[in-house]
């Protein structure tokens, strides 16, 4: 089930599917990517992990557990509709037999996208329902429309940081590619994203950018509460014709793999029983 909100100057739409923001208008241009067959998601939740523990697999209480889905299973599955208002619409998914089946922790996670302006944040609030300790990562992952104007191709855009940043990928083969080295932004080409997603560990930057100097419309995503903002798309294929701008706590759960167990995974977030933990992200229009 879809809900809409629609004020002076943008329209939003939801999904109960997920929770996933799937549409952002502003003079009716849409600027979510909408799902086409390059990629069939708009901006999926990052629960309980932010890609993938090695094997799909790591321990909590002793006990090993899988992960069949990348990403945790938050954009997998239907969130109860809380309704909306004149600017808001919220959501929530509370731990059930299936998710405790892979994940042993009881949880509430809530959502919240609110219209202000020209801007969405974006609100997860993760509660802790249990009586132990619980670990996780979170982060977005929402597709941005690129090129966002008619006569511009994915090559005219570019990725600017709020402050100069250097990022050095890790290769496949041991070695290492450099991005930036201390520049506010590159160039986007499909061969960018050869190696996959283009992260940066504990940004010095607050906010990115997908812009071109050719248009006048662009996405600046801001992070305020994020020790890792990430960069992808499909490499290799014209049809994919969007750039997802990526929030997250933290490096993904892959980077951790030295630590089967969640508890001593060093990046897990770490929630006391009954305590909540906010996580937001806003992304403004132009």
């Amino acid at each position: 089930m879809k809900l809409t909100v629609k004020t002076n100057t943008l329209e939003i739409s939801a999904n109960t599917s997920g929770a996933e923001l799937c549409s952002v208008k502003k003079d009716g241009v849409e600027y979510i990517w909408q799902a086409g067959d390059a990629w069939k998601r708009y901006a999926p939740i990052l629960f309980p992990f932010i890609c993938s523990p090695k094997g799909k697999r790591y321990k909590a209480g002793g006990r090993e557990y899988t992960m069949p889905s990348n990403h945790g299973f938050a954009r997998d599955m239907e969130f109860e509709p809380l309704g909306s208002d004149d600017k808001s619409i919220s959501f929530r998914l509370t731990s059930n037999e299936e998710t405790l089946r892979i994940y042993p922790y009881d949880f509430e996670l809530a959502v919240r996208f609110t219209v202000s302006g020209d801007s969405v944040e974006v609100l997860n609030r993760v509660k802790n329902t249990g009586d132990k300790d619980m670990y996780f990562y979170l982060g977005g992952h929402p597709a941005f429309n690129c090129p966002l104007e008619e006569g511009l191709s994915f090559d005219d855009y570019e990725i600017r940081y709020e402050k100069n940043e250097t990022i050095i990928q890790q290769l496949p083969n041991g070695g290492e590619r450099v991005i930036i080295d201390n520049e506010a932004g590159y160039r986007l080409t499909r061969a960018i994203f050869d190696n996959d997603v283009i992260m940066k560990d504990k940004p010095n930057s607050k906010s990115i950018t997908l812009m071109s100097a050719k248009g006048t419309r662009s996405v600046t995503l801001c992070y305020p509460e994020s020790e890792c903002i990430a960069v992808w798309s499909s490499t290799g294929n014209d049809e994919a014709r969007f750039v997802c701008l990526e929030p997250w706590t933290s490096v993904p759960v892959y980077c951790d793999d030295e630590y089967e167990d969640i508890e001593k995974k060093p990046h897990a977030v770490k929630l006391a029983a009954g305590e909540s933990f906010d996580y937001r992200y806003f992304i403004e229009v132009k």
